[in-house]
């Protein structure tokens, strides 16, 4: 698989799920490379962090910019997966990455900044379809609050999604402290002893969006 975790606006999580994706996946013996495509490095960076801890288990990490489509095309016949930190903008790594992708999970808080993106992803998705037609995208949720008056507001940004053809998983995650700690340190929610929620809403995630092993 090569899944593409990517959008048009910075601060949704994308780095995070990329991280927790490749750790899930790493934990159900899947041969996986980790990406980052993103000027910023943010994923770069985490595994940085995690090669200093010599109790975490090492997850193979490049980085890569531009029309990225061949270099994927060479990596997806040495590993099993591969999960792309595109990050939060459109660009030619993004495109070039959607054209091969099998698999493209778009992020999106339950803001109004968030979803007035929606009109251009949907040009992005059929645009790359128009290439690669079996490209399954999906969006989540994300950073969603916990208090129970507030769910009208999730089910409203699936809501949105679905009006411009983007089907939402069920699966959404919340605002947990434990998702930046565990960043912070080279980890992922499955690493952390302090939140089962969290490590709850990414496999139940990574199960309704990538199926079983």
């Amino acid at each position: 698989m090569i899944i593409l975790v990517g959008g048009e606006k910075g601060g949704s999580g994308k780095s995070c799920l990329a991280q927790n994706l490749a750790v899930y996946l790493q934990y159900k013996n899947r041969d996986i490379l980790l990406l980052d495509a993103d000027p910023q490095g943010t994923t770069t960076d985490w595994v940085k962090e995690r090669d200093e801890n010599s109790v975490l288990k090492n997850i193979p990490s490049v980085q890569a910019a531009g029309n990225i489509r061949q270099v994927l095309d060479d990596l997806s016949k040495r590993y099993q997966d591969i999960i792309i930190d595109a990050g939060g903008q459109d660009s030619e790594a993004l495109r070039s990455a959607m054209t091969i992708a099998t698999h493209m999970l778009l992020p999106f808080r339950p803001k109004r900044r968030d979803l007035k993106t929606l009109v251009h992803v949907e040009q992005l998705i059929k645009l790359a379809k128009a290439v690669n037609p079996e490209l399954i995208t999906k969006a989540v949720i994300t950073q969603c609050p916990t208090l129970p008056s507030q769910f009208q507001r999730i089910l409203d940004a699936k809501e949105a999604c679905e009006s411009f053809g983007l089907s939402a998983l069920n699966q959404f995650t919340t605002n947990r402290n434990v998702y930046d700690d565990a960043d912070e340190n080279g980890l992922s929610v499955f690493e952390v002893d302090s939140d089962s929620k969290a490590k709850a809403e990414i496999e139940s995630l990574a199960l309704e969006f990538l199926g079983d092993f």
